[in-house]
């Protein structure tokens, strides 16, 4: 356990990070290590914070900054993982602060820092005396109540998060908008401020609210000094995020909702279609009828129509009895098709005819029955390549396709693992009766890197595991989140010893068919199977060669292979050639 002393003000050297940005001038582009980034002018960005306020009023525009500056701090605290992997915690804590005066935002001092990831303990304090977010403020309506530095603070709140695996909140207790000689910022885990129940709503994973983006909820949410955070929530309480990616699709949600079009939400298995559908029905008009899920796949080929339509008493052996099918049971309110894309021939004949003349027959019956339901299908297949062979009709896709909402798997959308990790924690700490003190810092490095071919559902399948594991009071390791394979675990324990560069996990993945998978090099292989093996220099020639040459002389690609950056792998190569 780290402790880190009050009177520590001193930062590290900032040349590691300052080497990170390149410019490449012929394409137009700035990269701050493998991050694309963009240089504005701050009297831009000044005016759109005054036109965002003049726009959606003072409390919504605060929340939206806010976001904006969370999302761009939980990208760096990954960032910060990889830039100073064997420094000590604090020194590794300090590339987001530093980062930022790189950006040219702020120079955030640290006053105090005290932080242990495995424990998730963190104490800490920052100043900054130059925030042109308070400049913009003063200049556009003086000296304000509240403070203004509403993205440096969605920063701090976003950045520690993510660095410390567990939910931390600054507040803004000084602010040179208020009269201040300089801002001030004092962070701690969630659970340690003594706060109203509104300025922790936005926080909670659990808190059953509207999306705090929707303008309603917004105008009546008195504005805190908590960093707010965008998430929805279901009735389960399962959908959890903060990430561009997963706000888009709530922002899409919201927009279809309380039309009458039907939808198709896109997205690999686990990413939680049935979690959005069921967050459409609850915004819609519908909200109050039926919500009736049908897992297409699930059901034998011969019972799916039966299922779907309801049957006659009589219409085949067996049928002892009439029965209403899904479509009935439906009436009024919605029905979610899963994995749409399995459905028969005959079934698909059938569901395009109830959706587009809302009417349907039940196996063995002549009586045509007007049904009044909401189609919302999902599918993780290309139903477009799936109607160029044959096995979907065209015409049912266009019925379907009216509004295709895609969501992103959470390998694009890692923003979200702090929240979520911490949200599941919580849910089966609770229902399993344990006590978790919280992650080791290889554990929390591990649910970092790893690329979650399963989605949500395995990342909840993980952290379930790890709590059923870990003693009673003890803290969750890399050992208990993967243990359910050999080769699973032992990927894992050697990625976070530093045996495996960043960017190895994607091994652990399923490679889809004709996707660039790197196998190992039969010269490798060999190599590994001598008595006397190649020099380690010789062995990593090799590999990089092979990777090059695998991706026909693409650098870039064969060093995301190899979970190296571009230049990294080109110095490399440099160094190996004959002179």
């Amino acid at each position: 356990m780290e402790v880190e002393p009050d009177e520590d003000r001193s930062q590290p050297e900032i040349n590691d990070l300052a080497m990170r940005v390149r410019f490449s001038l012929k394409e137009g582009r700035i990269w701050l290590d493998s991050e694309r980034v963009a240089l504005m002018h701050v009297s831009t960005l000044s005016a759109l914070r005054r036109e965002l306020i003049e726009c959606l009023g003072m409390d919504e525009a605060r929340g939206l900054l806010s976001r904006m500056g969370y999302n761009s701090g939980s990208r760096d605290a990954v960032l910060a993982r990889k830039l100073r992997p064997h420094h000590s915690t604090r020194d590794a804590f300090l590339v987001g602060p530093q980062l930022r005066a790189i950006q040219g935002t702020a120079a955030l001092e640290p006053v105090h820092l005290d932080l242990d990831p495995a424990t998730g303990r963190f104490s800490g304090e920052f100043t900054w005396h130059d925030s042109f977010e308070v400049d913009a403020h003063i200049a556009a309506y003086g000296l304000s109540n509240s403070p203004a530095c509403w993205m440096h603070l969605g920063y701090i709140c976003g950045y520690a998060t993510g660095f410390m695996g567990r939910t931390i909140t600054f507040r803004e207790v000084e602010c040179r908008a208020m009269g201040s000689a300089c801002c001030r910022v004092i962070g701690r885990p969630i659970g340690q401020w003594n706060a109203s129940e509104d300025d922790l709503r936005a926080l909670q994973p659990d808190n059953g609210t509207r999306l705090l983006g929707a303008r309603a909820e917004a105008s009546r949410r008195q504005a805190s000094p908590v960093c707010t955070i965008l998430q929805a929530t279901t009735e389960e309480a399962d959908l959890v995020g903060t990430s561009v990616g997963f706000r888009s699709v709530c922002h899409m949600v919201e927009k279809v909702a309380q039309t009458e079009a039907t939808v198709l939400l896109l997205g690999e298995t686990g990413v939680g279609k049935e979690m959005f559908a069921r967050m459409l029905h609850r915004r819609s008009r519908r909200t109050g009828k039926p919500f009736i899920a049908v897992n297409c796949a699930a059901i034998p080929e011969g019972l799916i129509e039966s299922e779907l339509f309801g049957v006659e008493k009589g219409s085949y052996t067996g049928a002892s009895g009439s029965r209403p099918g899904r479509f009935e049971r439906a009436a009024g309110g919605t029905l979610f098709l899963d994995e749409v894309g399995t459905l028969t021939m005959t079934a698909q004949i059938k569901l395009l005819r109830a959706i587009q003349q809302k009417e349907i027959e039940r196996i063995g019956d002549t009586t045509i029955r007007h049904v009044d339901v909401r189609i919302v299908g999902a599918t993780n297949a290309d139903l477009e390549m799936a109607v160029d062979s044959g096995q979907f009709r065209a015409d049912l896709l266009y019925r379907l396709n009216v509004f295709p909402i895609r969501i992103p798997p959470l390998r694009e959308r890692r923003d979200d693992i702090p929240l979520l990790v911490e949200h599941f924690l919580q849910k089966f700490a609770a229902i399993h009766g344990k006590a978790v003190s919280g992650f080791t810092e290889s554990a929390i490095g591990a649910l970092y890197e790893y690329d979650y071919p399963g989605n949500i559902r395995e990342l909840e399948n993980l952290i379930e595991r790890a709590v059923i594991l870990v003693e009673n009071g003890g803290m969750i390791d890399v050992a208990h989140l993967f243990s359910s394979g050999d080769r699973l675990s032992s990927l894992m324990m050697r990625l976070v010893n530093g045996e495996l560069s960043q960017g190895a996990t994607a091994e652990l993945a399923p490679q889809p068919p004709g996707s660039q998978a790197l196998p190992s090099p039969p010269s490798l292989l060999d190599n590994l199977l001598k008595n006397h093996p190649a020099p380690l220099q010789q062995v990593e020639t090799e590999l990089m060669q092979e990777a090059v040459a695998r991706c026909k002389g693409n650098l870039s690609k064969a060093a995301r292979l190899l979970g190296v950056t571009r230049p990294q792998l080109a110095y490399r190569l440099r160094k190996r050639q004959p002179v």
